[in-house]
């Protein structure tokens, strides 16, 4: 047993530190670079001058001509997606978990470069996103790209594509943890040290440059009361609205989609027409536009009658439906920001409790929930946000509620229809694999041994400390049945043999945790 560890790990894992600490640093310059391109196209649409200088959309004074901006904005990026890239349509978290798990981690310049480019038209032009999904496609793709200039495993690729995702989610939000646990639930599908340390680092690299080029405090401070037992009602009552509201949003998006895919106009067009309904709920509703950081902000301090919470919430849900259901470029996080914290405004007048900034909160991170589900990085992500560790029980019970609902209701997420329209299907629940837990020597034969015999050099075999799982990966590589298990490489003395049936020995005992009942 002296050869077994709790880990795989090799000496691999250096140059994947090395790389991944470089593509965090890499990838705070191109969330930097993005927010700056975001500023300068909502100035020329908005205000019609050069400027980087942080603006809102509600500000504006066009009148009606409003309505034209969005579909101005579609327009370009329906060309830019016909003509230069199609892989820049949609909000990039299903496309980067594509390319993870079907596209073995291979990520292009092109899409490194006109994703932000075509995101930053979209946002500026009134586009109800934000910049996390384009960051996320643009630093996965720097990691793929070094990552493939180095010549390294699929496996080291996807590792590096999550670094540089990541990275740049911890750029735009200011929050590592959160980052590092959305690597983990959504896009690593593994929990290893090959793939969390490099993950890590790079989010650490991130976090601590990102006070140089974009800012040192939270997105969104807030400071709540210590919860007592009277929160305990309001949250299982946020958590359950939270999850139905998700369940809707996941339900209208794909219809929403159906209906784009039945109009008889080439997709290159969708955008442009969803950037109509985006431009007529601007026109109505000002402050749904754009990413809406100032509006969250807002909502989370209670700034907003309730009047005004219920439109915003309204208008914010319909064109961000319609404009993601059309294809065009964006990040979904911001909008479900914002849909969370109006909603959990609107809850506030309801709920018990004169906690008004305590509903936005945990509404916030349970639409986060709901719609990414990955419940872990939702708590931690608004605790990110806000740095309010007395949200910290209320956020926990909110949004495990929440993720309840929405498994319970929906059979996949936002994230993973996309991909299962597409005929490919993602499992997303981890558990240890059972052959990684048993060795050749526990499951192979030795009854048909001849004491003494050896094999070939050429001839292909197994050693009895090698997992099931490395074993039978090699035999199906190789189209065997059955492969000879030697003492060591050097001697090649034939100890046993293993077969494939042997090897799924190892699959029994959950076979029996599962399905087995206990006789009364």
């Amino acid at each position: 047993m002296q050869h077994k560890r709790d880990f795989n790990v090799d000496r691999r894992l250096f140059r994947q530190v090395l790389l991944a600490a470089v593509i965090g640093a890499l990838a705070v310059f191109a969330a930097a670079a993005l927010l700056a391109l975001i500023h300068l196209c909502t100035n020329l649409f908005f205000f019609q001058r050069l400027s980087l200088d942080t603006t809102s959309p509600a500000l504006h004074h066009l009148g009606a001509w409003v309505i034209g901006l969005p579909v101005l904005g579609g327009l370009i990026v329906g060309l830019m997606a016909r003509y230069g890239s199609s892989k820049i349509r949609g909000h990039g978290i299903p496309e980067a978990i594509e390319a993870i798990l079907f596209g073995q981690s291979r990520l292009s310049l092109r899409v490194a470069l006109l994703k932000p480019l075509s995101s930053a038209i979209v946002i500026g032009s009134g586009g109800p996103f934000g910049a996390e999904g384009p960051i996320i496609m643009t630093g996965g793709s720097l990691g793929s790209l070094i990552a493939q200039r180095f010549h390294l495993s699929a496996a080291e690729r996807k590792t590096l594509l999550v670094a540089g995702a990541t990275a740049g989610m911890t750029a735009v939000f200011g929050t590592p943890l959160a980052a590092v646990l959305l690597a983990v639930e959504l896009l690593l599908f593994e929990l290893r040290p090959r793939s969390l340390v490099p993950v890590a680092i790079a989010c650490a690299v991130a976090g601590l440059l990102r006070p140089l080029l974009i800012s040192a405090e939270p997105l969104f401070a807030v400071q709540t009361l210590a919860p007592g037992l009277d929160v305990l009602p309001g949250c299982l009552l946020a958590g359950v609205a939270s999850g139905l509201l998700c369940t809707a949003l996941s339900w209208s998006l794909y219809r929403v989609e159906d209906l784009f895919g039945k109009l008889p106009v080439h997709w290159m067009w969708w955008p442009a027409l969803g950037g109509l309904a985006v431009g007529i709920g601007g026109y109505f509703e000002p402050r749904a536009l754009g990413i809406g950081f100032d509006v969250i902000s807002d909502l989370l301090h209670n700034h907003l009658l309730l009047s005004a919470a219920i439109a915003l919430l309204l208008v914010k849900a319909l064109i961000w439906v319609i404009a993601l259901g059309s294809g065009t470029s964006g990040g979904v996080l911001a909008p479900l920001l914002m849909l969370g914290a109006g909603l959990g405004a609107v809850l506030a007048h309801v709920l018990p409790g004169d906690q008004g900034a305590l509903w936005p909160l945990v509404c916030m991170a349970a639409m986060l929930a709901g719609v990414l589900g990955a419940p872990l990085t939702a708590v931690v992500f608004a605790l990110g946000l806000s740095h309010d560790l007395n949200a910290l029980l209320p956020l926990l019970l909110t949004v495990t509620v929440a993720y309840a609902v929405t498994v319970m209701i929906a059979k996949r997420s936002i994230m993973t229809e996309k991909i299962a329209r597409r005929g490919l299907h993602i499992y997303r629940e981890y558990t240890v694999d059972p052959l990684e837990r048993h060795d050749v020597a526990e499951v192979m034969r030795v009854d048909e041994v001849v004491p003494g015999t050896r094999l070939q050099i050429d001839q292909a075999c197994a050693l009895p400390h090698q997992t099931c799982r490395a074993v039978a990966g090699r035999m199906v590589s190789l189209g065997l049945e059955r492969m000879p298990v030697v003492r060591d490489r050097q001697g090649l003395e034939l100890i046993g043999w293993v077969t494939s049936h042997d090897l799924l020995k190892g699959t029994l005992a959950v076979h029996e945790e599962e399905t087995l009942m206990p006789s009364a």
